[in-house]
């Protein structure tokens, strides 16, 4: 029996040897050990109890390593969260296409950052350990370097003539998806958060809203 088992491997074909990782796949992997190590750890314990040798250790990587890719922890947590932007724009933009109406795209791009924002520690991320860390001025930036005040230009799709001025509206409803977020992450009802939103946005569109047609150059909503 063990004769045959051993002709039997000796018959199996060998498998490809993998090819050696190239300097930039070593490096890119180093990177993202560190940013999922950093994250996990900015989410556990927050920005100030977290220390760059924690992540380090975490991420299996020297501090010298650490410091090749980011200027200090200050730049690692940025990092964190413009990643964290980018996942949340990405997928409001995926739920509001140009083909959708403007009303819908409003609409579809809301729930999509509702959901988006439920991914596990991102609201605490990009709403309270990003401001109290990095300061409102650039976590604002963050926002509309990723959203590309997608909100003020699905609001003027949607409300063309506008009843009101768009920039100030576009921002008392960005607060507005951010206090729902909160509510949402400290164990409010997601369904009932969601549905007032909703409601909200629906009575901020004028009725003859929804017979306008798509714009392809307008997104859908906040981020």
């Amino acid at each position: 029996m063990q004769i045959q088992i051993n002709i039997q491997a000796a018959c199996m074909p060998t498998p490809p040897a993998r090819a050696p990782r190239s300097n930039r796949e070593r490096t890119d992997a180093t990177r993202q050990a560190l940013m999922d190590a950093a994250r996990a750890l900015f989410v556990e314990r927050g920005y100030g109890d977290t220390s760059t040798p924690d992540v380090s250790a975490a991420a299996g990587t020297t501090r010298g390593a650490l410091y090749h890719h980011f200027a200090d922890k200050r730049d690692l947590f940025r990092h964190v969260l413009l990643r964290e932007a980018e996942a949340v724009a990405g997928e409001i933009e995926a739920a509001s296409p140009a083909a959708l109406p403007p009303d819908q795209a409003l609409i579809a791009g809301a729930e999509a950052y509702l959901r988006a924002m439920t991914s596990p520690g991102r609201t605490r991320l990009l709403l309270i350990e990003g401001p109290a860390a990095l300061g409102h001025a650039e976590i604002d930036a963050i926002d509309r370097r990723h959203a590309a005040d997608s909100l003020r230009q699905g609001l003027s799709a949607a409300m063309d003539p506008a009843p009101a001025p768009i920039d100030a509206l576009a921002a008392l409803l960005s607060a507005a998806f951010d206090r729902a977020a909160l509510e949402i992450d400290a164990g409010a009802d997601p369904a009932r958060v969601r549905a007032a939103m909703l409601w909200l946005i629906r009575r901020t569109l004028p009725p003859e809203a929804s017979n306008t047609t798509p714009k392809p150059s307008k997104r859908g909503t906040k981020r």
